[in-house]
């Protein structure tokens, strides 16, 4: 069998993998959508978020296998017929490395967009220093409700006012949060 052939192999397998790929994922029968459905529905328990990144690196394997094998076969036929001038090592070589650049362009891809999600938590950290106002009176003794932003997020929160702040702070008034006490409470004073 010549190079030539072992190339074009490559590159029809890859590309053959690729195409069926493509289908699935269009069809819905590759993607996270139907992995989620079958957790929920099919009751196998455990970690969804430990199986959506096991999901995730096989689609990534198999996506990065047929880009290899595609771009091994087709850049390494190119290079035999055009520039490397038949020469067996010079094409093998840029074979691998036009397989390798994209296997590793498509981890780039994934790992890029995989940057985009969001969980959507807020870290209520961020609270100290918010500014806002008071919905519900603060008493020292007994919570009240304040109207913050954190983060671009409007929030309600339970609070009761910081120990040096005296008296009870009414409705409307301006307050600074000074402390947060846990994930729906603050600590607040008069701004």
């Amino acid at each position: 069998m010549s190079l030539a052939t072992v190339f074009v192999i490559c590159a029809a397998a890859g590309g053959t993998l690729f195409v069926i790929q493509m289908v699935l994922q269009v069809m819905g029968f590759m993607g996270h959508g139907n992995l989620d459905a079958d957790l929920d529905h099919g009751g196998h328990g455990g970690d969804v978020g430990h199986t959506s990144a096991d999901f995730s690196f096989k689609v990534l394997s198999m996506q990065g296998m047929s880009a290899f094998l595609m771009m091994f076969g087709l850049v390494g036929l190119a290079s035999l017929k055009s520039f490397a001038g038949g020469s067996t090592g010079i094409s093998v070589g840029t074979g691998l490395v036009g397989g390798t650049a994209t296997t590793w362009l498509i981890g780039r891809l994934f790992r890029l967009a995989s940057g985009l999600q969001s969980s959507g938590n807020l870290d209520i950290s961020r609270a100290v220093g918010a500014t806002g106002t008071v919905y519900l009176t603060v008493h020292k003794e007994r919570l009240g409700k304040v109207t913050i932003t954190v983060t671009n997020r409007l929030l309600t929160l339970d609070a009761r006012s910081a120990p040096a702040t005296e008296g009870t702070i009414e409705t409307g008034t301006p307050i600074v949060v000074t402390r947060v006490i846990d994930d729906s409470t603050v600590e607040v004073r008069r701004s």
